[in-house]
C-alpha cells in the first residue's frame, strides 16, 4: 500500500453506479450482515449501509475491500475507541 505524508495508508473509495464500493486503506473488517458494514480504515471507522450488500473481495494484505449490493449510505465516525467489543457498541449507536 502507498503511504501518505504522515505514514497513514492511502485511503480511497470507488463507488459505481451505486452497487460496487472499492474501499482502500482497510485495516479491518470490524463486522458485516447484508444491511451493514463497520470497517475500520486508517483514517477512522466507516460504516456502509444498504441492501443485499455482500464482500466481493478481500484482501487486508493489501488493505482492500470491494462490496456489491445496493448501497445507501456512508459515513465515517470520529470515534477514537479500542476495537473489539467497544466497535460493536460504535455500530448499535450508528445504525439504529
Amino acid at each position: 500500500m502507498t503511504e501518505d505524508l504522515h505514514g497513514q495508508h492511502r485511503h480511497e473509495i470507488v463507488l459505481t453506479n451505486r452497487n460496487t464500493m472499492e474501499v482502500s486503506g482497510v485495516v479491518r473488517v470490524e463486522s458485516f450482515d447484508s444491511e451493514e458494514f463497520l470497517l475500520q480504515t486508517d483514517y477512522g471507522y466507516l460504516g456502509i449501509r444498504g441492501q443485499d450488500l455482500h464482500i466481493k473481495n478481500l484482501d487486508l494484505d493489501q488493505g482492500r475491500v470491494a462490496i456489491e449490493g445496493q448501497i445507501m449510505d456512508m459515513s465515517y465516525l470520529d470515534v477514537h475507541l479500542p476495537t473489539g467489543e467497544k466497535a460493536k457498541g460504535i455500530l448499535g449507536r450508528i445504525f439504529k
